[in-house]
């Protein structure tokens, strides 16, 4: 046993525990309560898993569950830019990339190259893993913003347009999905949840 590898990755453990005090703008299903990074990362895991079938290509599930679980690790140091923030973009900025090597450096040496690989392999949202991972991401917070009367398209006056096209990244994943999610957003419109 290498004592230090463990002593780096228990590190590395204890500092991942921030996640959990991350707040998203997003509120749980049918509640008024931010979800955290920790809690968002553990749900797009489990409908990784879930959904898998519906990927428009055959994919490594595992690897995409490494993706979405640490996905959002960086912002710890980053924090979280809501996807409709005007402000800031959404997209990897050089915040994220110093966070990774930061955060996932604490670990052995090979499994920090490994974390940050996964991490890029996400970010570029070039393989079938990682558009399958992205529409995951995208999927969750629709979903809870059609079950919370709108959510943070109405707290922060989002346009059908905006969520149309940040959700259309879900059909690079699975077209079947995005028919569901399609679906979902122009139901919104017609309950008056979301302006068009």
């Amino acid at each position: 046993m290498n004592t230090k590898d463990l002593l780096d990755q228990i590190a590395f453990i204890k500092e991942i525990d921030k996640v959990k005090y991350i707040q998203r703008k997003t509120k749980l299903f049918n509640s008024d309560r931010c979800e955290n990074d920790a809690e968002h990362s553990w749900h797009l895991a489990l409908m990784a898993i879930v959904l898998a079938e519906h990927s428009n290509e055959p994919i490594d599930v595992l690897k995409v569950v490494k993706m979405v679980l640490i996905h959002d690790i960086v912002e710890i140091d980053a924090g979280d830019v809501f996807l409709y923030d005007a402000a800031k973009n959404h997209d990897n900025t050089d915040e994220e990339r110093l966070a990774a090597n930061r955060i996932f450096g604490l670990l052995p040496q090979k499994q920090a190259e490994d974390f940050i690989a996964i991490w890029e392999e996400f970010e570029a949202g070039e393989t079938n893993e990682a558009k399958f991972a992205r529409s995951m991401d995208r999927l969750e917070p629709l979903l809870q913003n059609t079950s919370n009367n709108g959510g943070t398209w109405k707290e922060f006056d989002v346009s059908y347009d905006k969520v149309y096209e940040k959700k259309s990244v879900i059909k690079e994943g699975s077209k079947t999905l995005w028919n569901f999610a399609e679906g979902l957003i122009n139901e919104s419109v017609e309950k008056g949840i979301l302006k068009k």
